[in-house]
Protein backbone atom coordinates (compact mmCIF):
# COMPACT_ATOMS: atom_id res chain seq x y z
CA UNK A 1 0.00 0.00 0.00
CA UNK A 2 1.42 3.19 -0.88
CA UNK A 3 0.37 6.90 1.60
CA UNK A 4 -0.20 10.13 -0.45
CA UNK A 5 -0.69 13.33 1.40
CA UNK A 6 -2.63 16.58 -0.04
CA UNK A 7 -1.24 19.63 1.29
CA UNK A 8 -3.04 22.71 0.35
CA UNK A 9 -1.64 25.90 -1.00
CA UNK A 10 -3.09 28.12 1.52
CA UNK A 11 0.25 28.73 3.45
CA UNK A 12 3.06 31.64 2.33
CA UNK A 13 5.76 29.69 0.51
CA UNK A 14 8.03 30.36 3.20
CA UNK A 15 5.63 28.79 5.73
CA UNK A 16 4.81 25.56 3.11
CA UNK A 17 7.99 24.71 2.04
CA UNK A 18 8.66 22.71 5.52
CA UNK A 19 5.13 20.63 4.85
CA UNK A 20 6.51 19.42 1.72
CA UNK A 21 10.43 18.60 2.91
CA UNK A 22 8.03 17.30 5.97
CA UNK A 23 6.22 15.07 3.88
CA UNK A 24 9.00 13.49 1.98
CA UNK A 25 10.92 13.09 5.55
CA UNK A 26 7.82 10.94 7.01
CA UNK A 27 8.30 8.41 4.24
CA UNK A 28 5.14 8.87 2.11
CA UNK A 29 4.94 7.92 -1.20
CA UNK A 30 3.43 10.89 -3.12
CA UNK A 31 2.21 14.49 -2.09
CA UNK A 32 -0.77 16.62 -3.92
CA UNK A 33 -1.95 19.82 -3.85
CA UNK A 34 -5.53 20.81 -5.21
CA UNK A 35 -5.88 22.22 -8.58
CA UNK A 36 -8.85 24.95 -7.95
CA UNK A 37 -8.53 28.73 -8.02
CA UNK A 38 -10.29 28.85 -4.98
CA UNK A 39 -12.15 26.39 -3.13
CA UNK A 40 -15.36 26.29 -1.18
CA UNK A 41 -15.48 26.98 2.81
CA UNK A 42 -12.20 28.26 1.83
CA UNK A 43 -12.63 31.16 -0.60
CA UNK A 44 -11.81 33.95 1.25
CA UNK A 45 -8.91 32.07 2.33
CA UNK A 46 -5.08 33.16 0.77
CA UNK A 47 -4.97 30.37 -1.96
CA UNK A 48 -2.10 29.87 -4.23
CA UNK A 49 -1.88 28.68 -7.89
CA UNK A 50 -1.22 24.98 -8.62
CA UNK A 51 1.37 24.44 -11.07
CA UNK A 52 4.22 27.32 -9.46
CA UNK A 53 3.48 25.28 -6.00
CA UNK A 54 4.42 21.93 -7.23
CA UNK A 55 7.27 23.76 -9.22
CA UNK A 56 8.61 24.97 -5.94
CA UNK A 57 7.74 21.30 -4.06
CA UNK A 58 10.04 19.62 -7.06
CA UNK A 59 12.75 22.29 -5.71
CA UNK A 60 12.66 21.30 -2.09
CA UNK A 61 12.15 17.74 -2.57
CA UNK A 62 13.97 14.76 -4.14
CA UNK A 63 12.69 11.55 -3.99
CA UNK A 64 8.27 11.74 -2.99
CA UNK A 65 6.23 12.06 -6.00
CA UNK A 66 3.93 15.43 -6.91
CA UNK A 67 0.33 15.19 -8.35
CA UNK A 68 -2.44 17.50 -8.96
CA UNK A 69 -5.80 16.76 -6.91
CA UNK A 70 -7.28 16.96 -9.21
CA UNK A 71 -6.70 19.03 -12.14
CA UNK A 72 -10.06 19.99 -14.77
CA UNK A 73 -10.90 21.47 -17.50
CA UNK A 74 -13.23 24.33 -15.69
CA UNK A 75 -10.20 26.84 -16.61
CA UNK A 76 -7.43 25.13 -18.58
CA UNK A 77 -7.26 24.42 -22.30
CA UNK A 78 -4.83 21.39 -22.90
CA UNK A 79 -2.00 22.94 -24.68
CA UNK A 80 -0.87 25.39 -22.80
CA UNK A 81 -1.64 22.92 -19.57
CA UNK A 82 0.44 20.43 -21.23
CA UNK A 83 3.29 22.77 -21.60
CA UNK A 84 3.01 23.50 -18.04
CA UNK A 85 3.08 19.89 -16.75
CA UNK A 86 5.69 19.04 -18.51
CA UNK A 87 8.09 21.53 -17.48
CA UNK A 88 6.92 20.54 -13.56
CA UNK A 89 7.83 16.87 -14.88
CA UNK A 90 11.17 17.88 -15.87
CA UNK A 91 11.91 19.76 -13.37
CA UNK A 92 11.16 17.29 -10.70
CA UNK A 93 12.78 14.50 -12.43
CA UNK A 94 10.20 12.32 -13.59
CA UNK A 95 8.21 12.43 -10.36
CA UNK A 96 4.58 13.89 -11.50
CA UNK A 97 1.46 12.56 -11.61
CA UNK A 98 -1.20 14.00 -13.41
CA UNK A 99 -4.43 13.92 -11.75
CA UNK A 100 -7.31 14.47 -13.36
CA UNK A 101 -11.31 15.09 -13.32
CA UNK A 102 -14.31 16.14 -14.76
CA UNK A 103 -14.49 19.65 -12.04
CA UNK A 104 -17.40 20.05 -10.35
CA UNK A 105 -20.33 21.51 -11.98
CA UNK A 106 -22.47 24.90 -10.91
CA UNK A 107 -21.89 24.82 -7.61
CA UNK A 108 -18.01 24.31 -7.88
CA UNK A 109 -16.27 27.99 -7.36
CA UNK A 110 -14.23 27.22 -10.67
CA UNK A 111 -16.66 26.14 -13.31
CA UNK A 112 -18.13 29.84 -13.64
CA UNK A 113 -15.25 32.21 -12.74
CA UNK A 114 -15.04 32.38 -16.49
CA UNK A 115 -18.00 33.08 -17.40
CA UNK A 116 -18.69 29.87 -18.84
CA UNK A 117 -22.28 28.06 -18.73
CA UNK A 118 -23.11 26.03 -16.87
CA UNK A 119 -22.73 22.49 -18.01
CA UNK A 120 -25.13 19.20 -17.49
CA UNK A 121 -23.16 16.64 -16.47
CA UNK A 122 -22.97 14.64 -19.81
CA UNK A 123 -21.50 17.80 -21.04
CA UNK A 124 -18.89 18.07 -18.50
CA UNK A 125 -18.15 14.21 -19.20
CA UNK A 126 -17.98 14.86 -22.49
CA UNK A 127 -15.52 18.05 -21.90
CA UNK A 128 -13.56 15.83 -20.03
CA UNK A 129 -12.92 12.96 -22.00
CA UNK A 130 -11.91 15.78 -25.04
CA UNK A 131 -9.94 17.34 -22.31
CA UNK A 132 -8.05 14.09 -21.33
CA UNK A 133 -7.47 12.75 -24.92
CA UNK A 134 -5.61 15.93 -25.60
CA UNK A 135 -3.30 15.80 -22.79
CA UNK A 136 -2.51 12.22 -23.33
CA UNK A 137 -1.53 13.13 -27.28
CA UNK A 138 0.56 16.16 -26.38
CA UNK A 139 2.43 14.53 -23.36
CA UNK A 140 3.41 12.20 -25.44
CA UNK A 141 7.11 12.38 -27.20
CA UNK A 142 6.55 14.66 -30.45
CA UNK A 143 9.02 13.55 -33.37
CA UNK A 144 12.07 15.73 -34.28
CA UNK A 145 10.72 17.85 -37.37
CA UNK A 146 7.00 17.06 -36.90
CA UNK A 147 4.54 19.83 -37.50
CA UNK A 148 2.86 19.61 -34.39
CA UNK A 149 0.05 18.43 -32.88
CA UNK A 150 -3.36 19.91 -34.22
CA UNK A 151 -7.04 19.02 -33.45
CA UNK A 152 -10.44 20.41 -33.19
CA UNK A 153 -13.37 19.24 -31.03
CA UNK A 154 -16.25 20.41 -29.70
CA UNK A 155 -14.68 21.73 -26.64
CA UNK A 156 -11.11 22.19 -27.59
CA UNK A 157 -9.36 23.41 -30.60
CA UNK A 158 -4.76 22.91 -30.82
CA UNK A 159 -3.06 24.51 -34.26
CA UNK A 160 0.63 22.82 -34.15
CA UNK A 161 0.62 22.74 -30.86
CA UNK A 162 4.34 21.99 -29.93
CA UNK A 163 5.65 20.54 -26.87
CA UNK A 164 9.27 20.64 -27.34
CA UNK A 165 11.62 18.03 -25.70
CA UNK A 166 11.23 14.73 -24.81
CA UNK A 167 9.43 13.84 -21.70
CA UNK A 168 10.71 12.57 -18.65
CA UNK A 169 8.51 9.86 -17.96
CA UNK A 170 8.21 7.28 -20.40
CA UNK A 171 5.16 7.34 -22.35
CA UNK A 172 4.01 10.68 -20.87
CA UNK A 173 3.12 11.54 -17.20
CA UNK A 174 1.65 9.14 -15.62
CA UNK A 175 -2.86 9.49 -15.50
CA UNK A 176 -4.48 9.73 -12.71
CA UNK A 177 -8.15 9.99 -13.72
CA UNK A 178 -10.72 10.63 -10.57
CA UNK A 179 -14.38 9.36 -11.64
CA UNK A 180 -17.15 7.78 -9.57
CA UNK A 181 -19.82 7.45 -12.52
CA UNK A 182 -20.50 4.56 -14.63
CA UNK A 183 -19.10 6.57 -18.10
CA UNK A 184 -15.86 8.01 -15.98
CA UNK A 185 -14.62 4.60 -14.55
CA UNK A 186 -15.04 2.90 -17.75
CA UNK A 187 -12.64 6.38 -19.73
CA UNK A 188 -10.31 5.52 -16.58
CA UNK A 189 -10.11 2.17 -17.73
CA UNK A 190 -9.58 2.73 -21.14
CA UNK A 191 -7.04 5.39 -20.90
CA UNK A 192 -5.71 6.23 -16.92
CA UNK A 193 -2.87 4.61 -15.80
CA UNK A 194 -4.85 4.89 -12.07
CA UNK A 195 -8.28 5.64 -10.54
CA UNK A 196 -9.17 7.99 -8.31
CA UNK A 197 -12.27 7.72 -6.31
CA UNK A 198 -13.60 9.89 -3.53
CA UNK A 199 -16.84 7.25 -2.78
CA UNK A 200 -20.27 8.77 -3.23
CA UNK A 201 -22.09 11.03 -0.76
CA UNK A 202 -23.13 9.37 2.60
CA UNK A 203 -24.64 10.18 5.78
CA UNK A 204 -22.22 7.37 7.95
CA UNK A 205 -19.16 5.91 7.77
CA UNK A 206 -20.14 2.45 7.09
CA UNK A 207 -22.28 3.95 4.12
CA UNK A 208 -19.41 5.70 2.42
CA UNK A 209 -17.14 2.46 2.69
CA UNK A 210 -20.38 -0.02 1.31
CA UNK A 211 -20.48 2.57 -1.81
CA UNK A 212 -16.39 2.11 -2.10
CA UNK A 213 -16.68 -1.38 -2.12
CA UNK A 214 -19.53 -1.50 -5.27
CA UNK A 215 -17.20 1.34 -6.74
CA UNK A 216 -14.13 -0.76 -6.94
CA UNK A 217 -15.93 -3.75 -7.94
CA UNK A 218 -17.13 -1.66 -11.00
CA UNK A 219 -13.77 -0.60 -12.00
CA UNK A 220 -12.53 -4.00 -11.66
CA UNK A 221 -15.84 -4.86 -14.42
CA UNK A 222 -14.88 -1.57 -16.40
CA UNK A 223 -10.87 -3.30 -16.58
CA UNK A 224 -12.25 -6.23 -18.13
CA UNK A 225 -14.73 -5.19 -20.01
CA UNK A 226 -11.98 -3.26 -21.69
CA UNK A 227 -9.67 -5.78 -22.15
CA UNK A 228 -6.55 -4.25 -19.82
CA UNK A 229 -3.34 -5.65 -19.68
CA UNK A 230 -2.32 -4.15 -16.56
CA UNK A 231 -4.16 -3.03 -13.93
CA UNK A 232 -5.44 0.42 -13.16
CA UNK A 233 -3.86 1.77 -9.64
CA UNK A 234 -6.83 2.46 -7.56
CA UNK A 235 -6.64 5.30 -5.09
CA UNK A 236 -8.63 6.16 -2.67
CA UNK A 237 -8.88 9.76 -0.95
CA UNK A 238 -9.69 8.53 2.92
CA UNK A 239 -10.58 12.22 3.34
CA UNK A 240 -13.99 12.44 0.97
CA UNK A 241 -16.10 10.48 3.80
CA UNK A 242 -17.79 11.86 6.73
CA UNK A 243 -14.89 11.41 9.02
CA UNK A 244 -11.75 12.13 8.77
CA UNK A 245 -8.66 9.94 8.48
CA UNK A 246 -6.03 11.69 11.12
CA UNK A 247 -8.27 12.17 13.77
CA UNK A 248 -6.10 9.55 15.37
CA UNK A 249 -3.40 7.34 14.56
CA UNK A 250 -5.69 4.51 15.11
CA UNK A 251 -8.83 5.75 12.81
CA UNK A 252 -6.01 6.35 10.10
CA UNK A 253 -4.63 2.43 10.58
CA UNK A 254 -7.89 1.30 10.00
CA UNK A 255 -8.70 3.84 6.91
CA UNK A 256 -5.88 1.91 5.18
CA UNK A 257 -6.42 -1.57 6.35
CA UNK A 258 -9.93 -1.50 5.10
CA UNK A 259 -8.14 0.12 1.74
CA UNK A 260 -6.02 -2.64 1.53
CA UNK A 261 -8.65 -5.20 2.13
CA UNK A 262 -10.74 -3.56 -0.82
CA UNK A 263 -8.04 -3.76 -3.07
CA UNK A 264 -6.69 -0.09 -3.27
CA UNK A 265 -3.26 0.18 -3.77
CA UNK A 266 -3.02 3.82 -2.87
CA UNK A 267 -4.83 5.80 0.26
CA UNK A 268 -4.23 9.46 0.23
CA UNK A 269 -5.09 11.34 3.12
CA UNK A 270 -4.51 15.40 4.07
CA UNK A 271 -2.41 17.23 6.23
CA UNK A 272 -4.29 18.18 9.78
CA UNK A 273 -4.68 22.27 9.56
CA UNK A 274 -5.55 24.09 12.82
CA UNK A 275 -9.33 24.09 12.60
CA UNK A 276 -12.00 23.53 9.79
CA UNK A 277 -11.82 21.36 7.12
CA UNK A 278 -8.98 18.30 7.92
CA UNK A 279 -8.68 19.61 11.63
CA UNK A 280 -6.65 17.58 13.73
CA UNK A 281 -2.90 17.14 15.46
CA UNK A 282 0.18 17.16 13.50
CA UNK A 283 1.79 15.01 16.11
CA UNK A 284 -0.59 12.33 14.32
CA UNK A 285 1.65 12.38 11.48
CA UNK A 286 4.93 11.20 13.74
CA UNK A 287 2.82 8.70 15.13
CA UNK A 288 1.64 7.33 11.34
CA UNK A 289 5.17 7.93 9.57
CA UNK A 290 6.19 4.31 9.52
CA UNK A 291 3.15 3.07 8.10
CA UNK A 292 4.47 5.38 5.04
CA UNK A 293 7.27 3.43 4.25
Amino acid sequence: MRIGIVILPELPWTEQADLWRRAERYGFDHAWTYDHLSWYGLADSPWGATIPTLTAAATVTSTIRLGTFVASPNYRHPVPFAKEVATVDEISGGRLILGVGAGAGGSGLDATVLGTPVLTPRERHERFVEFTRDLDRLLRFEEPGSDGISFTGDWFTGDRARMVGEPAQRPRVPLAVAADGPRGIRFAAEIADAWITLGHHADSESEWWDGVSQLIARSQDAEAAVGRERPLDRILSLDAGPGYSLASAAKFEDCVGRAAELGFTDVVTHWPRPDGVYAGDERVLDEIAPAAH
